[in-house]
């Protein structure tokens, strides 16, 4: 595997990470089978920039990203972020998750998925909450191909919501304490 840096993002990465999130969340419709849902693709797309406009404006207090780069390359492996739980998992569990975090924005570039990108950044994101206190975590999944990897990270979800998306197609959360959530090596 490559040498990999694990960073926070900077104002000029902007672009190339837009261009990220264009690329994962396109393959992983397609990966789905849902490649002609086009609005909901500008809309995923469009919800991971805003999140990232966040981070860069708070400063990583409202939104904290980071973002795994090919040591000593020029391109952005995947990212990781966190922030105050969505509008969809707080309604999913009539406000129960409300003051959890949530992680989200776990992607990564379809060429080095399964690799173990992706648990390098869930692992720093755990060294990142010991480092501020954060005890409690949660994340949710609407796709399949992540609901699989999530459940093996994670056990089953503790709210699974059947056919949310349409007939078969299940919608995932889960809580986690970070007590009980080891570093995850893969």
């Amino acid at each position: 595997m490559q040498t990999i840096e694990i960073r926070r993002p900077r104002i000029e990465d902007q672009e190339e990470l837009n261009q990220f999130f264009t690329t994962v969340i396109k393959d992983t419709f397609d990966k789905e089978g849902l490649s002609d849902l086009v609005d909901d693709i500008d809309s995923e797309i469009a919800s991971k920039d805003h999140y990232l406009q966040s981070d860069l404006d708070s400063e990583g207090v409202e939104r904290y990203f980071l973002i795994a780069w090919e040591k000593g390359g020029d391109r952005i492996l995947g990212t990781i972020e966190y922030g105050p739980s969505s509008d969809l998992i707080n309604n999913c569990t009539d406000g129960a998750l409300k003051e959890v975090y949530e992680i989200g924005t776990v992607f990564v570039h379809p060429d080095y998925q399964g690799r173990g990108i992706g648990t390098i950044l869930l692992n720093v994101m755990f060294l990142t909450f010991l480092n501020r206190g954060i005890e409690t975590f949660c994340l949710d999944s609407g796709y399949s191909n992540a609901q699989n990897l999530w459940m093996k990270k994670f056990g089953k979800p503790d709210y699974c919501l059947r056919h949310y998306w349409g007939e078969g197609s299940d919608h995932m959360i889960w809580k986690k304490s970070l007590k009980d959530t080891p570093i995850i090596f893969y």
